[in-house]
């Protein structure tokens, strides 16, 4: 049996999938925390300063990462959380796993902390698997610093011994970083990093900003492994790296099958996704325009995985579109054409408020299939994970999705508008008292909602069936990061 691990709040009784699902067995089980001894909990208090109207990715949430770090044979689970401290979890066998965290030393470098992606990867090829974390926040540059764990082998308990290095090996990079990914981009046999950053505010011209001017705080990067230290090669390598680069998700696949690593970043917001094929010089080249008709508009999570069997992997691209019309007009805005196509007119692309999936045409061009393969709505998704969950020889697909506050509700915005206007606030709201701010905060909606989870129907068609109830996968949570692994060793 497949299985996953995921960071969510679960509650209440799951909704009733399509007839037709309900004849599959169920796939998945949910193990309490007294099972397993994971028991972490991501806590974000809320307050005047402290709050997802302040910083718009306060509920973003943190990453899940799995792989043996103690050479046990096991899958380990590393677990970031925004405030709290991060987590390892050493696989006992049996689904149970011991807190390690602080014999590992997997501890943070300041008080203040903003974790979000954790990457597994043996960075000095001893064989060991390292940790890498990414950090963000509206933070002092030095609490926002990614961190590089080097393992240095385990101690007479089997427990993992880590030493942060990230400053050591110039991968203690300072921006507000999402995610980092590592590829072997220039094929020299070592592994080199991606660090994917986030803008910070909104733009109201977007139209008329620089995009070629490179942002060190909130660009992407692109590090180069020189054996013992990573160089900064963005610029040389054609990266984009400016100022609206919204990144939420970035994914490592060979999309044209030439033998070299390519990227999918994924862009929240005006600037559209960047789709970079790797020239095999060193240097890459973005094709969206060229390769891409349209795209998601609010880009979130995304993963690449050939869905069909042509041996062309394909790309998933979520965004935050409800599938039942009471959300998606309580939460939504419509699309503006004029603004819409602004934004084209000035070099942006076609983005629609969909989820995409971007079918590989195998002439380094994709035709987005996501309405017709039925996989468009799932709400404020995060997460996608493109897997062989029922081992049927298809990728499924499943998706996290939750937001802990709902901040775009139509009922909110207004009475958040009408409370700003009676204060004589500032645009950035800080002539708002501390009982003006619980009173916005509180009336704030917050609804838990169940992932989705979808069976690949393979065949000739591109079929997909929702089966979130039917594999025991729709609790209704808040859901973020998410990972999958044979976490006890059965296939």
């Amino acid at each position: 049996m497949a299985l996953l691990f995921l960071l969510a709040c679960q509650s209440e009784t799951p909704p009733a999938d399509q007839p037709a699902a309900q004849a599959l067995p169920p796939l998945f089980e949910a193990l309490p925390a007294s099972q397993t001894g994971i028991t972490c909990v991501n806590t974000l208090p809320e307050g005047r300063y402290q709050n997802i109207i302040v910083y718009q990715y306060y509920y973003n949430g943190g990453g899940v990462g799995i792989g043996d770090l103690n050479d046990d044979g096991r899958p380990d689970v590393v677990i970031t959380q925004n405030m709290e401290p991060n987590k390892l979890y050493l696989n006992q066998g049996a689904m149970r796993f011991q807190d390690a965290t602080e014999a590992a030393g997997f501890t943070l470098d300041a008080p203040v902390s903003w974790t979000t992606g954790v990457a597994l990867i043996d960075i000095n090829q001893d064989g060991r698997l390292d940790i890498y974390l990414s950090r963000s926040g509206m933070l002092k540059p030095e609490n926002r610093r990614n961190l590089l764990y080097l393992n240095e082998g385990t101690d007479a308990n089997g427990v993992p011994q880590l030493r942060e290095a990230a400053a050591e090996w110039g991968l203690d990079d300072a921006g507000y970083t999402v995610q980092t990914v590592f590829l072997d981009y220039d094929r020299d046999g070592d592994l080199d990093a991606f660090i994917m950053n986030h803008a910070t505010g909104f733009f109201n011209s977007p139209a008329g900003l620089n995009l070629t001017a490179k942002d060190p705080d909130r660009g992407d990067k692109l590090m180069e492994n020189r054996g013992d230290r990573f160089v900064e090669v963005t610029t040389q390598a054609g990266i984009q790296s400016n100022a609206m680069g919204y990144g939420l998700g970035v994914a490592v696949e060979d999309l044209n099958r030439d033998g070299w690593p390519d990227l999918y970043v994924s862009n929240d917001f005006y600037e559209h996704d960047y789709l970079y094929l790797n020239n095999q010089n060193g240097t890459f080249r973005e094709v969206s325009h060229k390769a891409l008709r349209h795209m998601s508009n609010y880009s979130m999570g995304n993963d690449a995985a050939d869905i069909n069997n042509d041996g062309w992997p394909d790309v998933m691209v979520l965004d935050m579109v409800a599938e039942d019309n009471r959300r998606l007009k309580a939460n939504m805005s419509g699309m503006n054409p004029e603004d819409f196509y602004a934004l084209v007119d000035n070099g942006f692309h076609h983005q629609y408020m969909f989820n995409s999936l971007h079918l590989n045409r195998g002439n380094e061009t994709f035709s987005e299939m996501g309405q017709l393969a039925g996989v468009s709505n799932t709400d404020w998704s995060w997460a996608p994970l493109l897997a062989d969950f029922d081992n049927d020889g298809w990728k499924d697909l499943y998706v996290t999705n939750g937001l802990r506050k709902d901040a775009r509700n139509t009922d909110f915005r207004n009475s958040f508008a009408a409370l700003l206007d009676k204060a004589g606030a500032d645009p950035n709201r800080t002539d708002l008292t501390t009982e003006e701010w619980q009173q916005a905060l509180a009336s704030m909606p917050s609804e838990r909602i169940p992932n989705y989870a979808y069976r690949n129907l393979g065949g000739s068609g591109l079929r997909f069936e929702k089966v979130s109830a039917a594999w025991g996968l729709a609790q209704p949570s808040f859901s973020n990061g998410a990972a999958y692994g044979d976490l006890d060793g059965d296939g």
